[in-house]
């Protein structure tokens, strides 16, 4: 029994270290961009007007405020972060989990940094947006957006409510989303309960609103994928027309229909968001009674990439 836990554990290793070699240094100059851009959207618009960042983040802010002055934010990312992040190791995978806790480290130091050794006064006021909360809450959720979203493009993730989300919704029967809106909303009360006040918490959830669709957009890009699914009986029609406009190929799956058991097919093509309406066109062009679905792409690998 022993020795089979030691195979186990020995073969783990061996799948770390080999995933491990996928690891790119031009990954972790741009996750070092990715911590610094965070560091200053949190410290210089949401930290000073005590607005909330989302996520364990937004748990550390608050932490930060409620703790002894040698308990700071910088220590609270790392304390609860990291912790997580390793917690999640087996799941996620090795790479992830080192961008991850990277990414984590250069926030913190950052945020160090810029509230401790740089001289830039975060104590009071925003240095850029002063006390105006409204502005403070949009330029704050954009800029750590972009930190967030360049760390998921890339590989990893700046927050371990991500991996939270991913080890226990399933197992409470919730959606990933639902369980971030839940611990955020859970958050945001708490936070609104210990401070008195819910202007602050209210003006977070802009915060979480913009950052969150700044993620998105950084993510997955303006020029969003879509798959399309063309149920037809003129296949072979259709694909040809669509790979001579589109300059790309699709594919053909046979089928059967469940109601009428009457043989079919299948096109499978990607296009981006401003082709779907010249895709529509082409098909109903050449079959009328063609079925088309559409549904969102994150993202289409087409190599390995070297």
């Amino acid at each position: 029994m022993k020795r089979k836990k030691r195979r186990a554990k020995r073969k783990a290793g061996l799948g770390f270290l080999k995933e491990l070699k996928d690891l790119r240094i031009s990954n972790l100059l741009l996750l070092t961009v990715a911590g610094v851009v965070n560091a200053f959207g949190v410290t210089i618009f949401l930290f000073p007007v005590k607005l909330y960042d989302s996520g364990i983040s937004g748990l550390s802010m608050l932490l930060d405020q409620v703790t002894p002055p040698q308990f700071t934010l910088s220590v609270f990312l790392i304390l609860l972060n990291v912790p997580v992040f390793l917690f999640g190791l087996k799941k996620q995978g090795a790479l992830f989990t080192l961008y991850s806790v990277y990414t984590i480290l250069i926030y913190s130091l950052m945020s160090f940094l810029i509230m401790n050794v740089l001289p830039i006064d975060v104590s009071f006021v925003s240095p850029l947006a002063g006390s105006d909360l409204l502005l403070c809450a949009i330029f704050g959720g954009v800029i750590s957006g972009v930190g967030s979203g360049l760390t998921i493009r890339l590989g990893g993730a700046i927050d371990g409510v991500d991996v939270l989300s991913v080890t226990f919704a399933k197992r409470i029967g919730i959606s990933i989303g639902t369980f971030v809106m839940i611990f955020n909303t859970t958050l945001y009360v708490v936070c609104g309960m210990i401070i008195r006040s819910w202007i602050l918490p209210l003006y977070s959830i802009v915060t979480y609103f913009v950052g969150s669709k700044t993620v998105d957009f950084v993510v997955e890009g303006i020029d969003r994928t879509i798959s399309a699914m063309i149920i037809t009986t003129r296949a072979d029609e259709i694909s040809e027309a669509l790979s001579k406009e589109f300059q790309s190929s699709g594919t053909i799956v046979n089928a059967i229909g469940g109601y009428s058991r009457e043989s079919r097919e299948i096109i499978y093509f990607i296009v981006n968001h401003f082709q779907i309406n010249k895709l529509r066109r082409i098909v109903h062009d050449i079959d009328a009674e063609a079925f088309i679905a559409l549904q969102d792409v994150s993202d289409v690998i087409r190599k390995r990439e070297e």
